[in-house]
């Protein structure tokens, strides 16, 4: 069973990160690109958020007794071989813990385009993703 205070705790940190990456998302690319302050932000919020939505996956996979976790990339896969995420979901956690990598292991060559891409296309799935870790409520 996973403690509802850690994912209270864990959504709200989510949701305070969302906050500022939608703020960051309504730059136009030009705007984004010429700022470093806006492309790092928002590389460091996205990184952030992505942790979030991987701590709440690992949480209820451990709390549920759902399997042994080797790597963050398991996790959306043992959360939707138990219905706790649709397809979709997993696929679109999948992406983020991918992208995430990319912004740990790769910041020096990170394309501030792609960052500007993800806010402006993917931002939805962190809401999708909280509506389903909210559920288990």
């Amino acid at each position: 069973m996973v403690d509802p205070e850690i994912i209270r705790k864990r959504l709200a940190r989510l949701d305070e990160y969302l906050t500022i990456l939608d703020r960051q998302a309504k730059y136009d690319l030009d705007t984004f690109l010429g700022d470093p302050e806006h492309y790092g932000s928002a590389e460091h919020f996205l990184q952030l958020s992505i942790q979030v939505v991987i701590d709440l996956g690992q949480h209820v996979v451990a709390d549920n007794g759902l399997g042994a976790i080797a790597s963050a990339g398991e996790v959306p896969a043992i959360l939707r071989d138990h219905g706790i995420l649709s397809t979709d979901q997993a696929e679109a956690m999948q992406g983020m813990i991918g992208f995430r990598n990319v912004l740990v292991h790769e910041y020096e060559e990170v394309d501030h385009r792609l960052v500007h891409e993800h806010l402006s296309a993917r931002l939805a799935d962190f809401g999708t993703l909280r509506k389903a870790f909210a559920l288990l409520l």
